[in-house]
């Protein structure tokens, strides 16, 4: 009799198991379904690629993604969801109990361009380090992460090849964002002779952001600071954060310094810069992916009405303002600029809905809509920019629409030139690590 107790108990068990399974596959496959249908399933950048074959349905990468609804378990394997919205934590691989889960870039259809780069983040020139956006890693904290574990691993190489001789420094950091600001630190804790300088001020990427401007970052160890916890957090706190940090290490960074030139020599590099030249061992590039803004390169694109970042919202006051992109970056401008007193502002998408964007985001672009402080005109793109107004091209029709004031955010080029001409490979990513 307490046999077949025992067995109904662990029958109903598998039961209630079973039906629970089943109820979140369901639902997971619904979450499916509208990622498709609102264009929330082909990824960005960097993603998780789940084998089925290695997948054995635990929920570990489910539970450790910190954001929401980027995988399920649907039919007993974990599935990507919305991953137009994941930025590329790698929590899930790191939590995945099996090795089932692969970051790559790209997929079979959509090619992204990325250097060649070791597991140390060297690249093909040996002693040429790339660490950070420009290397498929924007996120703030795997940014910071890679810099200092490129720095960490140079550190190691110095000490068995000796220091630099004299005049030659061990390290020169190009880039003041969160992965030279990580490298930088982990040189001054090392004790290596090195300079780290950008071309605009620190911060990098972060600069261009709209003021106030929440960035998501999550908490990092900084070398020589400590841990830093941020969840959300505002554009100007992130770079008070930044000088605290340089303040409290006493690190020296020259800004307003671009290098022009980068040459191996004597068994060194020469790096050049606007206002001298540097002898290194080694170099650290931490430039940030976009490069060059890219241009739209229609008529009147000339005008200084034009521009491709958005510093400061409050300079515009009862605008006419027109937002060109269908991204992140383009969304939050136009919010911006919506906030300020008496402008119209227009969102010109070159699609039928905006696929690529965070949740939060889309939230607030759905808000904005129902109240009429934006307008929206999708399967658009610019024809031709006058003084006054913009022509607007919509399929078989062009649409004028009055103008003071365009913002254009469709992306950067990668810097392929330069990074080519000192060689370094470049690599086209087909959903590939």
């Amino acid at each position: 009799m307490s046999l077949l107790i025992s067995a109904a108990i662990v029958a109903l068990a598998i039961v209630i198991y079973s039906l629970s399974i089943s109820r979140k596959s369901k639902k997971a496959k619904k979450k499916i379904m509208a990622a498709r249908e609102q264009g929330f399933h082909e990824p960005v950048s960097i993603y998780p690629k789940i084998d089925p074959l290695k997948c054995i349905g635990s929920g570990a990468c489910v539970t450790a993604c910190p954001e929401k609804d980027i995988l399920g378990i649907a039919g007993g394997r974990g599935r990507l969801i919305n991953a137009s919205h994941c930025v590329g934590h790698g929590a899930c691989a790191a939590a995945c109990p099996v090795g089932a889960i692969t970051l790559v870039f790209g997929t079979e259809t959509r090619g992204v361009d990325i250097p060649h780069l070791t597991p140390n983040f060297e690249t093909n020139i040996k002693g040429i380090f790339i660490t950070g956006e420009l290397g498929g890693m924007g996120l703030i904290k795997n940014a910071i992460t890679q810099g200092t574990q490129a720095v960490e691993h140079i550190s190691c190489l110095l000490k068995k090849e000796g220091a630099a001789k004299d005049g030659v420094y061990d390290l020169v950091i190009v880039g003041a964002g969160p992965a030279g600001i990580g490298a930088s630190l982990m040189a001054f804790k090392k004790k290596l002779r090195f300079t780290t300088l950008d071309q605009n001020d620190i911060g990098g990427t972060v600069l261009q952001y709209p003021r106030h401007k929440i960035v998501m970052t999550s908490p990092v160890d900084l070398p020589m600071y400590g841990k830093v916890k941020l969840k959300e957090t505002t554009k100007e706190a992130l770079l008070g954060l930044w000088t605290s940090v340089i303040g409290k290490t006493d690190l020296k960074i020259q800004t307003n310094e671009k290098m022009t030139g980068l040459k191996q020599e004597n068994g060194a590099f020469r790096v050049i810069t606007s206002k001298k030249e540097y002898l290194s061992k080694y170099v650290v590039l931490a430039i940030g992916r976009r490069g060059t803004p890219r241009k739209l390169g229609v008529p009147g694109e000339e005008l200084p009405k034009v521009a491709y970042s958005l510093l400061d919202p409050e300079q515009h006051k009862n605008c006419k303002l027109l937002v060109v992109g269908g991204g992140d970056s383009a969304v939050e401008a136009a919010l911006a600029l919506s906030g300020q007193p008496g402008n119209e502002v227009i969102l010109s998408c070159w699609t039928d809905n905006f696929s690529r964007i965070k949740p939060m985001n889309l939230k607030r672009l759905d808000e904005a809509l129902s109240k009429n402080s934006i307008k929206v005109i999708y399967n658009s793109t610019v024809a031709e920019i006058k003084p006054d107004e913009v022509r607007l091209s919509t399929g078989s029709a062009i649409q004028a629409v009055p103008n003071d004031y365009i913002y254009v955010f469709i992306g950067g080029e990668l810097p392929n030139q330069f990074l080519n001409s000192i060689g370094i490979k470049i690599e086209k990513k087909f959903g590939t690590a």
